[in-house]
């Protein structure tokens, strides 16, 4: 499947996504978070995140995890849904409070789709053709990025990955911003197995 393909399927969920954001955020005691200004000229701009028009219902807040469902375009999703626990840029500095990094794992059950893995920034965009990296343990896997999203490059990886997800404590996930800055993310996997479970239950 291309990745603008993808991304299209995707889109339902990412405006489902930006809807809870703030939830998540609440959840975890972080600052609310907005979009930054537009880009300088010179730098590509990230795209903006599509405004919410479906609501969201949390099933429940398990450790670091979220599990949600949705029915944006009338579509049923169910996704699992977390933010960094730490954050390091190279230069220094350069993300703002305006910059949010959210990972989630989505089922969508009319599309036969289950335990997608994506990830979804707010105020920058990843720098055009390049790969993000995503470790857990001692294994990793390269995602695919475009604009303001990263997917998993092979899906058929996917289902190691989760499998190594349950298993493990954090998952770390490198990019590049269309700045240059090189960003990690790092994600703690506390509560992913429960909220996975739950998505499950509501989106079999």
């Amino acid at each position: 499947m291309t990745p603008i393909l993808r991304f299209r399927l995707v889109l339902p969920l990412l405006t489902a996504a930006a809807f809870v954001m703030p939830a998540i955020a609440l959840a975890q005691q972080a600052p609310a978070n907005t979009l930054a200004p537009a880009a300088k000229p010179a730098a590509p701009k990230a795209a903006a995140t599509p405004n919410p028009v479906a609501q969201a219902t949390l099933l429940g807040q398990y450790g670091d995890w979220g599990a949600y469902t949705a029915a944006p375009g009338g579509r049923k999703v169910c996704f699992a849904l977390s933010k960094p626990t730490s954050s390091q840029d190279s230069p220094a500095n350069r993300r703002t409070a305006a910059n949010a990094v959210y990972m989630f794992i989505s089922s969508r059950p009319s599309e036969k789709v289950k335990d997608e893995i994506s990830l979804l920034v707010t105020g920058y965009a990843f720098k055009a053709s390049t790969d993000a990296s995503f470790a857990v343990g001692s294994a990793n896997f390269p995602m695919y990025t475009q604009n303001d999203g990263a997917w998993v490059k092979n899906a058929a990886d996917e289902a190691r990955m989760i499998d190594a997800m349950r298993k493990g404590a954090d998952v770390v996930i490198k990019g590049t911003t269309s700045r240059g800055t090189q960003t990690t993310d790092t994600f703690s996997l506390k509560g992913l197995s429960q909220a996975l479970d739950r998505v499950g239950q509501e989106c079999k």
